[in-house]
């Protein structure tokens, strides 16, 4: 398994994740949280607007898709399992060791399902 590394530093701290192993981004104000399939949470010392930047120059074509799921989150298309527009419910898993139901607007589920229904189309 190749890995791909991401690096977030400040002052103090330097984190190195493996995008592989990322699920979702949520924002925290100036900050972003990261959670990961083994469930840890770290926290980056900054925006998703700023995240979703540096995830964009340093992801390359081979490695998880990120993407932004209104204003709230960032995550990994690779773990979406369930889209459940009317109860406004995103479902994150790997059907075997975590499931992370993340809440999210209507509008934005229903850019994600067209997402999915353009790519199953495609495969046909």
């Amino acid at each position: 398994m190749s890995h791909k590394w991401i690096f977030f530093q400040t002052r103090d701290e330097l984190l190195r994740i493996d995008l592989q192993k990322v699920v979702y981004f949520e924002a925290d104000s100036n900050y972003t949280n990261l959670f990961t399939v083994n469930s840890m949470k770290a926290v980056i010392g900054m925006n998703l607007s700023n995240t979703q930047n540096l995830l964009a120059h340093q992801t390359p074509e081979n490695m998880p898709v990120f993407m932004r799921i209104g204003k709230r989150y960032i995550v990994n298309t690779n773990f979406i399992c369930q889209i459940h527009i009317s109860k406004q419910k995103l479902v994150l898993s790997d059907f075997e060791h975590f499931a992370f139901t993340l809440p999210a607007s209507k509008e934005a589920l229903k850019v994600v399902r067209e997402m999915y229904t353009r790519n199953v189309k495609e495969t046909k």
